[in-house]
């Protein structure tokens, strides 16, 4: 039972839409009216300005660490934790605020894996930022990040729960990646820096 509260908690805080909460009080931005419709700190970037981007992605960041702490605490077990970490990149892409529709899950994923698994969390980290500054496409870097993920974590010698969650995880990123995989094939995603 406190397992699946900590996956339910997981959920419930991955799905806190801080993006659309810190574009509607920073500038009155519904963020999800404006640009591609992403409640994550891109679009926030984008839309709302450098500061409010990066507070949301710091906010994003924190709740994904923040659900696998919690759980762990809670249980001791490294198994809910990394299954609080799944449920909140779930929670973040899909919230049940905002009629399940919320961000990409990349920087909730960080999060719990700087807990679950922090070297390879710091590589991926690494990784994503190197094709994003060659590239210009921070969905790229988010491709590239997601799909290093699981392995990073196996070669780290990460608990067995958390390389499941890594791939888990991975493949959700993913899922929710297909419409800039979609665009990126039709010459029409818009590079880092690009206006609204």
């Amino acid at each position: 039972m406190t397992f699946l509260l900590s996956v339910a908690l997981g959920y419930l805080v991955g799905a806190i839409p801080f993006g659309f909460l810190v574009a509607r009080r920073g500038g009155g931005v519904d963020i999800r009216r404006t640009g591609s419709g992403n409640v994550g700190a891109t679009n926030v970037f984008r839309s709302a300005g450098v500061r409010a981007g990066l507070m949301t992605a710091a906010l994003d960041v924190a709740k994904g660490a923040g659900a696998v702490c919690a759980a762990w605490a809670a249980t001791g077990s490294v198994d809910a934790g990394a299954a609080a970490g799944v449920a909140a990149v779930a929670g973040h892409a899909y919230p049940v605020w905002l009629g399940f529709r919320g961000g990409k899950g990349v920087a909730t994923a960080f999060g719990a894996f700087t807990v679950l698994a922090p070297l390879p969390a710091l590589v991926v980290l690494a990784i994503f930022g190197v094709v994003v500054r060659v590239t210009r496409y921070v969905s790229v870097g988010s491709v590239a990040a997601a799909v290093s993920l699981g392995p990073l974590v196996y070669i780290g010698a990460g608990p067995p729960a958390a390389t499941r969650a890594a791939f888990v995880s991975g493949c959700l990123i993913l899922f929710t990646h297909r419409s800039n995989l979609a665009r990126l094939l039709a010459g029409s995603e818009r590079r880092l820096g690009a206006s609204v």
